[in-house]
């Protein structure tokens, strides 16, 4: 099990902010899951009849929307999520297909619209911590762009920089791959997300490992909460 913890700055900065960590090993991350196919055919009709009419208006007029979209407009960004979930609600896009790691993450965000990143463990420097970002930060994105960063972010680092941001995504050290076995989960719940909704995101993301890698084991399944 890794240890991460949670710098002041997060804490202060971002008060009732809730921060969801689920570590599993011993995944197989190969192997194509019916299962799980399935499971994201069955979301794609669910959110088409749930929020299939719903203008954007009511969409982030929903409480969790609501919260990101919050935070998001005080970087003058638009929730990606929200963006993920009309695009299959209401344009009838499919959920992609990218690895199981990946797909059971994803399938469980748009039902419940927590933002939460993936990472592989073994690609991860210690230590490891919830922080913000500040004045010179900088990601290099998935696309091998480097980004400078506005301050006041919600990221986690580690030895190597800053490995996730709610604004920025996630860097393209730790990104889980096909050979990833041992993966670490961050969701970024901030001020209006309650404490539960973050719990049943990372049971979700469980549950839907557990339809490729039935015998995966949980190292550790808590919250960090700013108080």
């Amino acid at each position: 099990m890794i240890f991460i913890s949670a710098k002041k700055a997060w804490d202060e900065t971002h008060p009732e902010a809730v921060i969801g960590l689920l570590e599993v090993s011993g995944v197989e991350n190969t192997q194509k899951c019916i299962p799980l196919d399935d499971l994201k055919r069955e979301t794609e009709v669910r959110l088409r009849e749930k929020y299939g009419e719903f203008t954007r208006q009511a969409l982030v007029a929903l409480p969790i929307m609501a919260a990101y979209k919050s935070y998001y407009s005080r970087f003058k960004k638009t929730y990606h999520v929200q963006l993920q979930v009309e695009s299959i609600a209401q344009k009838g896009r499919k959920l992609p297909n990218m690895s199981p790691l990946v797909d059971a993450n994803f399938v469980a965000e748009v039902e419940t619209f927590i933002l939460t990143a993936g990472h592989d463990v073994a690609k991860l420097e210690k230590p490891i911590l919830i922080d913000v970002s500040r004045e010179g930060d900088q990601i290099t994105q998935m696309n091998g762009e480097k980004k400078p960063m506005r301050t006041g972010d919600m990221v986690m680092r580690d030895a190597g920089g800053v490995s996730c941001s709610i604004i920025y995504g996630q860097d393209n050290r730790s990104f889980i791959s096909a050979e990833t076995t041992h993966v670490l989960y961050v969701a970024y719940a901030p001020n209006g997300v309650s404490p539960e909704r973050v719990e049943r995101q990372l049971e979700k993301i469980e549950e839907n490992i557990h339809l490729f890698s039935p015998n995966a084991v949980v190292e550790q399944k808590r919250l960090l909460k700013a108080e």
